[in-house]
This record gives C-alpha cells, sequence and structure tokens, in this order.
C-alpha cells in the first residue's frame, strides 16, 4: 500500500494535494484495494461551491457504492474526465492519473485538520 508523504489525508480516505489555493482530490490506496475493482466515478458538483465535508460524488465499485467527501471548503473546478472512460485508473494509479476532481480552496487554514501520511498510516494500520 503507498501512502505518499507530500499528501495530506481524511479520515474518509481521501487524499489532498494542496498547490497555491489549489487542491487536487482523490481516493487513497488503502480506499481503492477496500473498494475492489471502480466500475464508475460520479461528480455532478463541478461549478459548485461546497464547505468541507459535503458530498462531492461517489464512486462505485462492483460491490458496494461509496460517497466522496470534499476536504476542503470551495469551488469544485474540474473533474478528471479519464474517469468517465476509465474508472479503473483511480484502481492503478490513485494518485497519478486516477485524480477525481480540482478544487479552489476558500480557507485554506482548513488544511491544519487534515492528517499527515503518518498520522494516516497509522489510522489504516500501515
Amino acid at each position: 500500500m503507498t501512502i505518499p508523504a507530500d499528501l495530506k489525508y481524511t479520515k474518509d480516505h481521501e487524499w489532498v494535494k494542496i498547490e497555491g489555493d489549489v487542491a487536487t482530490i482523490g481516493i487513497t490506496d488503502f480506499a481503492q484495494s477496500e473498494l475492489g475493482d471502480i466500475v464508475y466515478v460520479e461528480v455532478e458538483t463541478v461549478d459548485e461551491t461546497l464547505d468541507a465535508e459535503e458530498i462531492f460524488g461517489t464512486v462505485e465499485a462492483v460491490k458496494t457504492v461509496s460517497d466522496l467527501f470534499l476536504p476542503l471548503s470551495g469551488e469544485i473546478t474540474a473533474f478528471n474526465e479519464i474517469l468517465e472512460d476509465e474508472p479503473e485508473k483511480v484502481n492503478s494509479d490513485p494518485y497519478g492519473e486516477g485524480w477525481m476532481i480540482k478544487v479552489k480552496c476558500s480557507d485554506l487554514s482548513e488544511a491544519e485538520n487534515l492528517l499527515s501520511a503518518d498520522d494516516y498510516k497509522a489510522l489504516v494500520g500501515a
């Protein structure tokens, strides 16, 4: 299981990469392995402004559907359209081509509530 040290994490198994006031968000390697083969990613919140911990979409695997929770408040500016045709990218490359959304953050101080890689490793028992 991969847990990159340069990312932040949530207890709901999303990862966050912050560059300036834009955050790229996806689900962790742990989450995709627990879900199994991902067959569909739905995000209908592009161009909407949501608060942290609101649902921004869903990910559907063969056996289950899981909600995706926004780690930081802000406007969802992009959805990774590759996932429309190749949702399996979330399984094969969760921290790269499997990213899900980009958010223009409205309150970067919320990032202080996110987990470090070491905190996330402790959470998942890695």
